[in-house]
């Protein structure tokens, strides 16, 4: 259970809220510019169905690639992360990598991504992740209905305070 005082005994600052209650974004003018890193990870339970669509390392639906679609749509929502979160500032996204590796029957998406900005990056890889997972179970619910998407996660976040 987290405490609603720091350690000076001082009430927690509401940082998205106004003295009033309402909601905004931080002001981050003057925090310093720093590299700063976040990878997420998405999990994509298949139903055993789709195994007969596997090869070479991707899935081949009638819709197309199902693993080279997800990279590209995890990317490209990764760099539109503002445009979606109303609170996230817009950064520059120096480095977007996802990745998806198979496990019997789960597709495991990792997303990392890499800016020298003011603020991080977590929300972009975390996004990254589920839109990437979100492609694959467009992708192949036509091939076999029960997909299931789990275990949302921020892996690791570098620079900048934690």
């Amino acid at each position: 259970m987290q405490s609603d005082m720091n350690s000076n005994h001082q009430p927690h600052r509401k940082t998205h809220l106004t003295a009033g209650g309402k909601p905004r974004m931080i002001n981050v003018a003057a925090k310093p510019v720093t590299h700063r890193r976040a990878v997420a990870s998405i999990k994509v339970i298949l139903p055993d169905e789709i195994l007969e669509y596997l090869s070479a390392g991707e899935i081949q639906t009638p819709k197309g690639a199902v693993f080279a679609t997800a990279v590209i749509a995890g990317t490209m929502a990764a760099k539109k992360t503002s445009d979606l979160i109303p609170f996230c500032h817009p950064i520059p996204v120096e480095d977007c990598r996802i990745s998806i590796s198979f496990e019997k029957t789960t597709a495991v998406v990792t997303c990392s991504v890499e800016t020298h900005a003011k603020t991080g990056v977590e929300m972009e890889a975390l996004t990254g992740a589920a839109t990437a997972a979100l492609t694959i179970y467009d992708m192949c619910k036509g091939v076999a209905p029960g997909i299931i998407i789990d275990n949302l996660r921020l892996l690791e976040k570098t620079g900048g305070s934690h």
